[in-house]
C-alpha cells in the first residue's frame, strides 16, 4: 500500500507542478500546452535534484546555481529568454501554491509540487 500511495503522491505532485508551469507559460509568453509543462516539470525537477547534489552545500551559491539550473531548463523549453524563463518560474511557484493549499484544506493532499522548486 506503501509504495501505491507514494506513487500516486509523486504522479498528483507532478500534475500540480506541471499545472504551475502551464499557467505561468501562459501568462509570461502565451503557451499553453500541458503537456509540455508536465515534461519541463519531470525535467525540472531532475536538474534541481542532480545540480543541488553536486553544488547544493555551496554557501549561498549552491541554491543559487540550482535555482539558475531550474531556470535554464525552462529557458530551454519555452521562447522568450532568461527574464521570461524567471516569470514563469515565478508565475509558477505562485500557482503551485495556490493549488497546493486548496487542495491541503479539502484533505486531498499534503504541501509539495514534483517539478517546482521550494513548493
Amino acid at each position: 500500500m506503501a509504495l501505491i500511495d507514494s506513487v500516486v503522491g509523486f504522479v498528483v505532485s507532478l500534475l500540480v507542478g506541471g499545472f504551475g508551469i502551464y499557467v505561468g507559460a501562459r501568462v509570461i509568453v502565451g503557451e499553453g500546452d500541458y503537456e509540455r509543462a508536465v515534461v519541463t516539470a519531470l525535467v525540472g525537477a531532475i536538474v534541481w535534484a542532480v545540480v543541488g547534489f553536486f553544488l547544493g552545500w555551496i554557501p549561498l551559491l549552491g541554491p543559487l546555481l540550482t535555482l539558475a539550473a531550474y531556470v535554464a531548463v525552462v529557458n530551454w523549453r519555452y521562447p522568450g529568454g532568461w527574464i521570461s524563463a524567471a516569470g514563469i518560474a515565478l508565475v509558477a511557484w505562485i500557482a503551485s501554491l495556490v493549488v497546493l493549499a486548496v487542495l491541503s484544506v479539502l484533505n486531498v493532499t499534503s504541501m509539495s509540487a514534483f517539478g517546482v522548486p521550494g513548493v
